[in-house]
């Protein structure tokens, strides 16, 4: 998808129905929470021109939801001031909060900022 802020509506809509595909559906506010947010960040922190999504289920336990750029720069998650109105640096943060755990794997080509879910039920 182009690397701009109108993709995040399209990425919505893949990982909304990859998770009711899998029976998930009760991951689907977190999942497009998620989905948006890493697309954000690659917006805002990237020169990208075009970021690949990704929605794997490798496990019954897990879905992982990833955004793949070209830039090696890593996501770094920041502490924004308490007395500051600007919502800048609270991606992370809110991707850390919605997930299971996150992270970012590093490739030749750039790297995959991605979000694990937990699927209900699962111990």
């Amino acid at each position: 998808m182009p690397c701009e802020p109108e993709s995040a509506r399209r990425a919505r809509r893949l990982v909304s129905a990859a998770l009711n595909t899998w029976d998930a559906g009760e991951l689907v506010d977190s999942g497009t929470l998620i989905v948006s947010e890493l697309i954000a960040n690659a917006v805002d922190h990237t020169r990208c021109r075009m970021v690949r999504i990704t929605v794997q289920h490798p496990s019954n336990l897990v879905i992982r939801i990833g955004v793949a750029d070209k830039s090696q720069d890593t996501p770094e998650m920041k502490r924004p001031r308490d007395d500051s109105e600007d919502e800048e640096g609270r991606g992370l943060l809110l991707v850390d909060a919605l997930s299971w755990h996150w992270g970012y794997d590093r490739h030749r080509w750039g790297k995959v900022v991605w979000a694990e879910l937990r699927v209900e039920g699962s111990a």
